[in-house]
C-alpha cells in the first residue's frame, strides 16, 4: 500500500513526540536558532544529526578534507559509496534527507581564528568537535570574544568528557588546560564509534537545553564517563583569573539566565 502524506500538514508534526517535552515554544526556539558545530566526524556528525532530527533551524558546519575508509567506523554522515570524495558536501546532504527543513550551511576547512569568525557571529552557540587542540584553542578563543556558550565535547578510546563554556561566567577550555604545544598525534588515537556517538547525543542534549531553557545547562564542572565500566564522575571547575583567553571578559546579556546544574 503506498502511504501518501495529506497535502495540508501541522508543521508541528515532525516533532509531535518531542513536543510533549519541549513545548511548541520551545520547539520555536529551535527552529529559530542557528548552532555552528567545528567538526562533523564521530562525534560532530552525531550531534549534527540529532540537533537537524530535533528542529534546530540552521547548521553551521567545518570539516577539511575528503571521505577515508577508516572515516566509516564512526562518521554517520559519511557513505561508503562516495570514498574520495569531499567530506563536507556529503555531510550537508545526509543531514538533508534526514531534515529538509533544516538550513546546513557548511565549510571544507579547518579552524582558525580569522576564517571561523563568521561563522561564530552568526551562530547562537557553538560546539567544539575537533580533534586537535590548535582547533579547539582556537574556537574556544572565539567563543569568548563573541560571547557565545560553548559546548566543549570531546572523546579518547573509551572515554569520553563534556563541559559547557558561557563566556565571561565558567571556566573556558583554556582555563582548565592552558594552551601548550601537542605532544600526540590527533589522526593516530584510538575511536570506538559507540563512544563518539555518545559524546555527541551529549552534546547535542546540551544545546538543546541551552536553546530551550528546559533544564539548566551543565556548566562549571566537567563530565567525564568510561563507557567500558559506565563509570561517570564529575569534576568541579573554577575560571582563571589569570586565563589567557578570557581573562578580564565579562558576560553579556542573554534571553536566558544560565543556572549551574544540580
Amino acid at each position: 500500500m503506498n502511504w501518501k502524506l495529506n497535502s495540508i500538514q501541522d508543521p508541528f508534526d515532525r516533532y509531535s513526540r518531542q513536543l510533549k517535552l519541549l513545548g511548541k515554544d520551545g520547539q520555536e526556539k529551535l527552529k529559530k536558532s542557528t548552532v555552528f558545530i567545528g567538526g562533523i566526524g564521530g562525534l560532530g556528525g552525531t550531534a549534527a544529526v540529532y540537533l537537524a532530527a530535533a528542529g534546530v533551524g540552521k547548521l553551521i558546519i567545518a570539516h577539511e578534507g575528503v571521505i577515508v575508509l577508516p572515516d566509516l567506523n564512526r562518521q554517520i554522515l559519511m557513505d561508503n559509496e562516495k570514498l574520495g570524495e569531499e567530506r563536507i558536501s556529503c555531510a550537508i546532504e545526509s543531514l538533508k534527507r534526514i531534515n529538509p527543513e533544516v538550513e546546513v550551511e557548511g565549510y571544507a576547512e579547518r579552524i582558525e581564528f580569522h576564517k571561523a569568525k563568521p561563522w561564530v557571529e552568526k551562530s547562537d552557540i557553538v560546539i567544539d568537535a575537533r580533534y586537535d587542540f590548535p582547533e579547539r584553542y582556537d574556537l574556544n578563543r572565539l567563543s569568548v570574544a563573541c560571547g557565545k556558550p560553548m559546548v566543549e565535547a570531546a572523546m579518547y578510546g573509551f572515554e569520553l568528557s563534556l563541559m559547557t563554556v558561557i563566556p565571561g561566567e565558567t571556566a573556558c577550555l583554556a582555563c582548565i588546560y592552558p594552551e601548550q604545544k601537542q605532544d600526540w598525534e590527533p589522526l593516530g588515537f584510538p575511536v570506538l564509534g559507540a563512544t563518539s556517538g555518545v559524546a555527541g547525543c551529549l552534546a547535542a542534549i546540551e544545546v538543546i537545553k541551552l536553546i530551550t531553557g528546559i533544564a539548566p545547562p551543565f556548566i562549571n564542572k566537567l563530565y567525564r564517563l568510561n563507557t567500558l565500566t559506565l563509570e561517570p564522575y564529575t569534576v568541579s571547575l573554577k575560571r582563571n583569573s589569570e586565563c589567557t583567553h578570557c581573562k578580564g571578559v565579562e558576560r553579556r546579556e542573554k534571553e536566558h539566565e544560565y543556572r549551574a546544574a544540580t
